[in-house]
């Protein structure tokens, strides 16, 4: 349910979040990337991906991100609790949507495109609460 609040949040433009033929399209085709992105970095075929399948997943989405980051990503979204360090396909999906949603957050106040941004307080809070409480 949580993958469907995010998807919700990201694709929609209002707070009624409700989704058109427009939006329904954007998901429709965003899932199927995502979904021959999981296959084709899923080396081993094993229906999960690692720490450093993620990463080369994220690469190939436009996210760098840090080995810090990646290991509490795959912590945060490993059905085992971390014990496998890898995570299956619907868990990869709201990875991708938290990622994506947080970097697009940071990018509209990281004005000159610096990879530094300025927030208040209440601003900060606003911009990471609807991705941990979707």
């Amino acid at each position: 349910m949580r993958t469907v609040h995010l998807l919700m949040y990201l694709f929609t433009s209002t707070n009624v979040r409700k989704i058109g033929p427009k939006e329904f399209a954007s998901i429709f085709y965003s899932l199927q990337s995502w979904r021959a992105i999981f296959e084709r970095f899923d080396h081993d075929r094993s229906g999960r991906i690692d720490t450093t399948e993620l990463r080369e997943a994220l690469l190939s989405l436009g996210f760098s991100v840090s080995p810090p980051i990646l290991d509490l990503l795959v912590s945060k979204f490993d059905k085992s609790g971390g014990k496998s360090k890898a995570i299956e396909y619907d868990n990869f999906i709201e990875c991708c949507l938290t990622v994506k949603g947080l970097t697009e957050k940071f990018k509209e106040k990281d004005t000159k495109y610096s990879g530094s941004a300025t927030f208040t307080y209440e601003s900060f809070m606003l911009t990471v609460l609807p991705f941990l409480i979707a």
